[in-house]
């Protein structure tokens, strides 16, 4: 590995750590996530034409900062949202997994929509060329993951939450 795959790794492990620091649901900001994909996807295009349209100097460091709010938004937001949502040793422990899943994906996600100059500097080097060839297992592993790990924070009915306490009569 080379040394200016150095920020790649920074960039795949900074989400994990603040996650499971700060005790935030990655399963949670990993669907956030998604759904900034979904944003840049169908959304962007729209509002970087709006942006051309009020302002014909935007330049592309502009274009790709609106597609990198679109992308990363609803994560960040999610993420301030969920601090301390996640309790308890195991639980914290298993949500490294999603909190993996959210590094490696958002950097493959985020990448893309770098600046032409930095986003060729990354892609050039051989922990990206790894990376892209493992992104339908990252998708596709941190997807069940994550929806294992939100199902298994369902309340139980034995819990007695959600039942009427009225008594009838």
């Amino acid at each position: 590995m080379m040394s200016h795959d150095l920020p790649l790794i920074v960039a795949i492990f900074a989400p994990v750590v603040v996650l499971s620091l700060l005790g935030i649901n990655a399963a949670v900001v990993f669907l956030s996530l998604c759904l900034g994909e979904v944003l840049v996807t169908y959304v962007s295009s729209e509002a970087i034409s709006a942006l051309t349209t009020l302002s014909p100097h935007a330049s592309a460091l502009s274009k790709s900062m609106l597609q990198l709010a679109f992308l990363l938004g609803p994560a960040i937001l999610s993420a301030v949202i969920m601090v301390f949502s996640v309790r308890g040793m195991v639980k914290r422990v298993i949500n490294v997994l999603p909190a993996l899943g959210v590094g490696l994906l958002g950097t493959l996600m985020g990448v893309p929509l770098f600046t032409p100059g930095l986003r060729y500097a990354i892609e050039g080097g051989s922990f990206w060329q790894q990376l892209t060839r493992a992104q339908a297992l990252v998708v596709g592993v941190t997807a069940l993951i994550s929806l294992l790990f939100l199902w298994s924070q369902r309340r139980s009915a034995k819990s007695g939450e959600g039942r009427s306490t009225r008594h009838r009569g």
